[in-house]
């Protein structure tokens, strides 16, 4: 079972909503609209996506790497490891 499993459904809504965000986009761009508001829904959007992969990490971090350091052995080491790398992709990003 993954960390988010309990909230499925809630982040099933929440990138639902986003990629009815991103069809906003592109209809925004097809219809020519002013850069400046085009560039207001991009961030928009991007936020959003952010603060699902911050939700995302917290329940990684609280199930699957809690699991793991409690069973110890290099379980948890490799844990602890893919954590940190996926914290430093959203740091990049």
């Amino acid at each position: 079972m993954h960390g988010y499993s309990g909230d499925k459904q809630a982040y099933l809504t929440r990138l639902r909503r986003i990629e009815g965000q991103i069809r906003g986009l592109q209809r925004m761009v097809e219809e020519d609209s002013y850069c400046i508001d085009v560039l207001t829904q991009v961030s928009a959007a991007t936020r959003a996506l952010q603060a699902v992969a911050l939700g995302l990490l917290e329940d990684h971090i609280s199930h699957c790497v809690t699991d793991a350091i409690n069973s110890g052995g290099p379980e948890a080491e490799a844990k602890v490891k893919e954590a940190s790398a996926a914290i430093a992709r959203l740091v990049r990003s």
